[in-house]
């Protein structure tokens, strides 16, 4: 088993050496970070809320969806672990720390949305019980995927309720800047003692999520920063010019994991697109860098996942330890695929193309509209694939007109990211083509969505507890 050494960051600055020093941007260090500012933010949350309250399709359907989820429930009580095991050779019990986190993540979103209470309790008792006792991730390689995937969900879970005042949020920092972020940032830079092409994007889009989720928790700028150069400038098969290495005529970017095989392919996406808001949502377009690179590849996996045929550039790519065994292996051609095979993960993308950014991405809204209403962990199989996305995009998501088009975000609402820089407002289709659309309109697939039937019943509490900070 190839083996990494975890080291953990202090405050305000990565104490793990990186093979280059990331300098933050001047007129960016002092700029505080939004809050909450992850997956959701409060312009997000309460429009949740209105529109649910409202029984707006299909936002209450999407609701429903939540409520009726096992993990939304305020009687769910956690099992802390001291060490989580994910690999072979140990005594995994991973899937505790999966489920307690999507129980903690749904409770915190039910609860801004219905404002009742319990939610918010539950959600806090459940974290601040794993912050009081989780020391350790292991594992064989796997250990890198727990890191990943769990630490960046547990960062949204508790940005949910980083102001309620029983919420430890002290003993949360802690908990990410040791046990989760040391392993994360390790593999970007070391990936575990392997040559850097030996792990697929999904690897590295763990990681990346994780270490962005710490650096804006954490308030801590630098961070932030080593995971947005990695997505740009990255070395590893998770920055978005080696997840997408051939841009197709047409529109089409070629996500080089559809060579290995669909589920694989639709997690690497929704860990872009994870990545992606996170971001945005502290003014940093990562979705419009590279000229939109990002929507070529959810363009095209999208179709490809939805039955359709789509190019592929033969790709072989070096596998082996430094210093150990080598080898290579080729990917000659996408993969097969199963129509019915879903993710939650096409709400948010497609919302932002299509709603913020007003592009056109019909095979993104035709995906969307098959998924909705998007669930979440425990709506997809009891096994951690099922748990790789928090979910309820339908819900999170959906905008019901094109925001901010012009430009891109910042917590300001200036049009501009958080180092200045003005963002790509177009993807430049080919003259005449819209990304290489399928002939059925962004509008179609949207009006199958909202037919969603609004089925969320029940009296929505909107009461808020005054939370100290």
């Amino acid at each position: 088993m190839l083996k990494a050494t975890g080291i953990g960051i202090g405050a305000g600055a990565t104490a793990l050496a990186t093979p280059t020093a990331l300098a933050t941007p001047a007129g960016a260090a002092d700029a505080p970070l939004a809050h909450p500012g992850l997956l959701h933010t409060r312009a997000d949350l309460d429009r949740m809320a209105a529109k649910v309250k409202a029984g707006a399709r299909p936002y209450a359907a999407g609701f429903a969806k939540l409520t009726a989820n096992r993990h939304a429930q305020s009687g769910w009580r956690p099992n802390p672990q001291a060490v989580v095991y994910r690999g072979s050779g140990t005594p995994e019990n991973y899937r505790i720390l999966y489920n307690d986190i999507h129980a903690a993540y749904q409770n915190a979103l039910r609860y801004h949305v219905s404002g009742e209470e319990a939610h918010a309790d539950t959600a806090v008792a459940i974290l601040n019980a794993w912050s009081g006792k989780l020391t350790g991730l292991e594992g064989s390689a796997d250990r890198f995927l727990a890191a990943g995937l769990y630490g960046y969900q547990f960062a949204n879970a508790a940005e949910l309720v980083r102001e309620h005042g029983d919420f430890d949020l002290g003993r949360a920092r802690e908990l990410m800047r040791n046990v989760f972020h040391p392993l994360s940032d390790d593999f970007l830079t070391r990936h575990n003692n392997a040559v850097v092409t030996n792990y697929w994007p999904n690897w590295d889009l763990t990681a990346i999520a994780c270490v962005l989720a710490t650096g804006i928790f954490c308030d801590e700028r630098a961070v932030v920063e080593r995971a947005v150069e990695y997505f740009k400038h990255g070395d590893g098969m998770g920055s978005v010019k080696h997840a997408i290495p051939v841009v197709h005529e047409g529109g089409l970017g070629e996500w080089v994991e559809a060579g290995r095989d669909q589920g694989h392919a639709l997690l690497g996406v929704g860990l872009m697109g994870t990545v992606c808001e996170m971001a945005w949502n502290q003014g940093i377009d990562l979705y419009g860098y590279d000229d939109s690179r990002f929507l070529k590849g959810a363009q095209y996996v999208a179709k490809w996942s939805l039955g359709g045929d789509v190019p592929y550039t033969a790709n072989t790519r070096r596998k082996g330890a430094i210093g150990g065994w080598s080898g290579s292996e080729t990917a000659s051609g996408v993969a097969g695929v199963d129509p019915s095979m879903t993710r939650p993960i096409w709400a948010m993308i497609a919302n932002h193309y299509t709603k913020r950014r007003g592009l056109p991405a019909s095979y993104l809204t035709r995906a969307a509209a098959k998924a909705a209403p998007e669930g979440g962990g425990g709506d997809y199989g009891p096994n951690s694939g099922g748990f790789d996305q928090l979910g309820f995009g339908t819900l999170a998501f959906t905008r019901g007109r094109v925001e901010g088009a012009a430009g891109a975000p910042s917590p300001s609402g200036a049009a501009s990211d958080a180092r200045g820089a003005r963002p790509h407002a177009s993807a430049t289709p080919v003259p005449g083509d819209d990304l290489a659309a399928t002939g059925s309109g962004d509008a179609v697939g949207w009006a199958a969505a909202a037919g969603v039937g609004a089925v969320a019943g029940g009296l929505l509490l909107l009461r808020r507890r005054g939370w100290g900070g």
